[in-house]
C-alpha cells in the first residue's frame, strides 16, 4: 500500500511522544519537586501522587492512541512486514520493547497506589491499606528504579521508530525486498 496514513501515524508518534516525555518529566520534574519541596516523607510521597494520578488519564489516553496506531501501521505495512528484510525483525523487537514498556507502566502504576494508600488519611483508604498490608518502604525502592525503566523503554521506542522510517525509504524497501526475494528463491545452475 502506498496510500497516506497519517491519522494512525500522528497517532502512534503523539501517543509515544506523550508516554516518553510524561514518564521523563515526572520521574525528573515531578519526583524531584516533591523531594524538594515535602517536608516528610509521607508529604514527599503525597506530592508525587497527586501529580502522577492527574497525569494517569493522559497517560493511559497516550498509550492507548500509541497501540492503536501502531496496530494501524502493522496492517498498513503488512506487504513490507512479510517481503521486506529487516522489517519483521524491527517490528518483532518494537513489540517486545512496547510489551516491556506497558508492563513497566503498569508495575510503576501499581507501586504507585500502594504507596498512595500507604500515606493517605482518607478513612477508606485507610480501610483498603489494613486489609492489603503494603510495604512502603518497599514499594518506594521499586519505584525508585522502575520510574527511570519507563523513559529508558520508551526511548528505546523513538529510535525504533526512527529505523522504521528509515527503512520506509523508497531506496531501503527496493533493497529490501531485493534481499527478501534473493534468500527465498532457489538458485538455479
Amino acid at each position: 500500500m502506498s496510500g497516506r496514513h497519517t491519522a494512525i501515524r500522528s497517532l502512534h508518534d503523539l501517543g509515544l511522544a506523550a508516554w516518553f516525555g510524561g514518564s521523563l518529566m515526572g520521574a525528573v520534574g515531578l519526583n524531584g519537586a516533591a523531594r524538594q519541596e515535602g517536608a516528610t516523607d509521607v508529604a514527599r510521597a503525597r506530592i508525587a501522587s497527586a501529580g502522577w494520578t492527574k497525569w494517569m488519564p493522559v497517560s493511559a489516553a497516550a498509550i492507548g492512541a500509541h497501540l492503536y496506531g501502531g496496530s494501524g501501521l502493522l496492517a498498513v505495512n503488512a506487504h513490507r512486514l512479510a517481503k521486506q528484510k529487516g522489517v519483521a525483525a524491527s517490528s518483532a523487537a518494537k513489540t517486545a520493547v512496547t510489551a516491556a514498556a506497558l508492563a513497566a507502566t503498569a508495575y510503576a502504576r501499581v507501586l504507585g497506589r500502594q504507596i498512595d494508600l500507604a500515606t493517605s488519611v482518607d478513612p477508606q483508604d485507610l480501610e483498603e491499606a489494613a486489609q492489603h498490608p503494603i510495604d512502603a518502604d518497599r514499594a518506594q525502592r521499586h519505584l525508585a528504579c522502575v520510574q527511570w525503566v519507563v523513559p529508558a523503554l520508551t526511548g528505546c521506542l523513538v529510535v525504533l521508530n526512527a529505523l522504521q522510517g528509515e527503512q520506509q525509504r523508497p531506496l531501503e524497501q527496493l533493497h529490501g525486498m531485493w534481499d527478501h526475494a534473493r534468500s527465498t528463491v532457489p538458485l538455479m545452475h
